[in-house]
């Protein structure tokens, strides 16, 4: 009746040993979670607590729109990348009284939070006025360690992997206590400041990927001539009805702002031509349904780097997958947000992601005008973004039609300046995989020198 089922037998003795927080769940006690442990118990280790100044979770801070000082959440946070766009805000009188939770260089950050969601990890690579939420634990090396190297043992599936066995929560709200991580074991290896050598160098490469990605922004912005642009500030408009609904339709106020007319006025000026998306591009909007025991690539929001990047996906069999998993995306599509409050969230769909799915909140498009690298920043420059959110529309889910989206005007930028663009984005994307790998293989060099019991003196 037992064949094939898996059980580990603990004295009570053992159960308290190394136990703060006296587990007796049997997950606690998975033979996974057993393996790891058995091989740092051939190193030399020392406790989490031992070799930090601070371990601690966040506080639960107001925020405040229009606020400057970024606090940062669970989905700032992933696969050891701090990025602060779309961050919460706090205003600087809230910030005063939460000094203390000021991140600095080398802090690594841990979501504490969420089914799902527990775990991932994030370095800190530049002091910042910034702070961290309740649901992000910090752990703040001392001197006695490399914080590069602890950040890249904690993402190695020794530290990560015994970082998830301290979740409890089961059903429910899932959290990781900041007094587990502390009795957390830290292997001291030998090679230490050479594997955080490549976790820093992975940061330098990265912060060049989005220094490239940023000029070809701005050669996009020189070509449209819109280097020192700035748009009518002003909060109101005098429409007719002739001028407004019986033209357009749209009766909301914000529709007929006056920077939107602005922006309408100066991408319609380009020398080059300009023409509707809907003639620019094909829309693939036909709906995909997934297969029963077929595992899929999911892509949705929050797997949109800021950069233009898919930054990774969820592997889920056809049955289990959400009912807005319904699109095929190939390579060299390009994927924009159709969500007010994430419209910036566009991505070139690259050989990584080929035949993935991805949600219904997407548009998926291809252009035989304008080559893939330019129909991406086109979407994330500012005129393109601001006429998408001039588009939106609805009260409970605020998005951007078909139709609104089929009339955004599309300069059709000349094929030299589309290829100038092309080679910035593609050498970014290049290295932000170059990034990538530098990371994995600091990972992966932990797990080696663990395996081959590399300890330190």
């Amino acid at each position: 009746m037992l064949e094939g089922l898996e059980a580990t037998v603990k004295m009570l003795s053992q159960v308290k040993e190394n136990n703060p927080t006296f587990r007796l769940d049997s997950e606690y006690y998975d033979s996974y979670y057993l393996r790891l442990l058995d091989s740092l118990n051939q190193q030399k280790t020392d406790k989490l607590s031992d070799i930090t100044e601070w371990i601690t979770q966040g506080p639960n801070p107001i925020f405040t729109e229009g606020a400057s000082i970024p606090c940062l959440t669970g989905r700032n946070i992933n696969k050891g990348r701090v990025n602060y766009e779309n961050a919460d805000y706090i205003s600087d009188k809230e910030y005063e009284g939460l000094k203390r939770f000021q991140l600095k260089k080398g802090d690594t950050l841990i979501t504490l939070k969420g089914k799902g969601a527990i775990g991932k990890i994030g370095f800190v690579t530049t002091d910042m006025k910034a702070i961290f939420s309740r649901n992000i634990g910090i752990v703040r090396p001392s001197k006695k360690i490399n914080p590069a190297y602890l950040n890249a043992y904690i993402l190695s599936k020794y530290g990560h992997g015994l970082v998830l066995r301290g979740e409890t929560g089961g059903t429910g709200q899932s959290t990781l206590t900041c007094s587990y991580l502390k009795g957390l074991d830290i292997p001291r290896l030998y090679n230490e400041d050479e594997i955080g050598g490549m976790v820093l160098q992975s940061e330098a490469v990265l912060n060049t990927a989005q220094s490239l990605y940023s000029s070809a922004e701005n050669y996009l912005l020189e070509c449209l001539g819109m280097q020192d642009f700035a748009a009518n500030p002003d909060a109101y408009n005098v429409k007719t009805l002739k001028e407004s609904f019986l033209e357009s339709g749209r009766i909301d106020a914000e529709f007929y702002l006056p920077k939107y007319e602005d922006y309408v006025n100066v991408v319609s000026e380009y020398a080059g031509g300009v023409a509707p998306l809907g003639k620019v591009c094909t829309i693939k909007d036909s709906n995909y349904t997934p297969e029963h025991g077929v595992k899929y690539r999911y892509i949705e929001l929050a797997n949109i780097g800021k950069s233009g990047d898919i930054t990774g996906c969820s592997y889920e069999n056809g049955e289990d997958l959400p009912t807005r998993a319904r699109r095929i995306i190939a390579q060299g599509d390009v994927i924009v947000s159709s969500i007010e409050g994430s419209l910036n969230s566009c991505a070139l769909v690259t050989d990584d992601y080929d035949q993935s799915l991805c949600s219904t909140g997407f548009y998926v498009v291809r252009s035989s005008l304008i080559n893939a690298e330019t129909l991406l920043t086109l979407f994330k420059s500012l005129p393109i973004q601001q006429l998408l959110k001039k588009g939106c529309s609805g009260t409970i889910l605020t998005c951007i039609s078909k139709q609104e989206f089929e009339n955004i005007p599309i300069p059709l930028i000349r094929p030299e300046m589309q290829e100038e663009i092309a080679k910035h984005v593609r050498r970014s994307f290049a290295l932000r995989k170059e990034a990538s790998e530098l990371l994995k293989k600091a990972k992966l060099s932990v797990e080696h020198a663990i395996e081959i019991g590399g300890g330190g003196e």
